[in-house]
């Protein structure tokens, strides 16, 4: 069975590096300007929690009358291109280390090619996979939910569709077109996803809580 992951929320809470990246911003605003990163950086997470990520450095920038597009670009900047300070859980590189010794694993990842290199790199995972796939890459158009990068999969491995699996977490993409080919899909209810109602035909063939059952889940799949 050739085992297909996604990045984000499935093997790493993203919300990790999002606080890694205002992280990264406070700490510039403190050096730049004076502001105090600690403070920066809980405005920042409360703006987050309140409104979600689309304008959190307008917000903040505009709390302290130097709201500019030049200095939403700074930011945008300091947080696509920061070191990230992110780990992957001890669980789960021992899931992947025992995974890879029965099966072939590939990643496929949506997101800025740069910012995703970056966590994969923090994260130390790369050896543990045949090939990293970041759609953005091949162009927008191949994000999620095309099939594009599994299509690469598919003749590198030279398999069915039925012969791959794909582990993530967000119905609203990640598994509507790979059911209808037949790959056998998975959804790890973690991440700010894990409630969501799938539309019919959006979710996966299985779901798990976490990726710790994952091993029983192979089996069936296998089977």
């Amino acid at each position: 069975m050739i085992l297909i992951f996604d990045l984000d929320d499935t093997l790493y809470d993203e919300r990790s590096f999002v606080i890694s990246g205002l992280s990264a911003v406070a700490r510039m605003g403190e050096v730049e300007f004076g502001w105090n990163a600690h403070e920066s950086l809980a405005t920042m997470i409360a703006t987050l929690d309140r409104n979600g990520r689309g304008a959190i450095f307008d917000a903040w920038l505009a709390a302290h009358s130097c709201k500019s597009r030049r200095l939403i670009q700074r930011c945008v900047h300091v947080y696509r291109s920061h070191p990230p300070e992110i780990v992957l859980a001890p669980s789960t590189r021992m899931l992947l280390q025992r995974l890879t010794a029965r099966h072939r694993l590939y990643l496929v990842t949506d997101g800025h090619k740069l910012v995703q290199k970056s966590k994969v790199r923090a994260l130390g995972i790369e050896p543990l996979f045949q090939r990293v796939f970041i759609t953005h890459q091949y162009g927008v158009r191949r994000a999620k939910p095309s099939t594009y990068c599994f299509e690469r999969i598919r003749d590198l491995e030279r398999c069915e569709w039925s012969d791959m699996a794909y582990i993530g977490d967000n119905p609203a993409k990640d598994f509507v077109n790979l059911n209808r080919l037949g790959v056998q899909t998975i959804r790890v209810l973690t991440g700010p996803y894990k409630n969501v109602h799938a539309l019919p035909g959006y979710d996966a063939c299985f779901k798990i809580k976490s990726l710790a059952a994952m091993q029983s889940i192979i089996s069936r799949v296998v089977s």
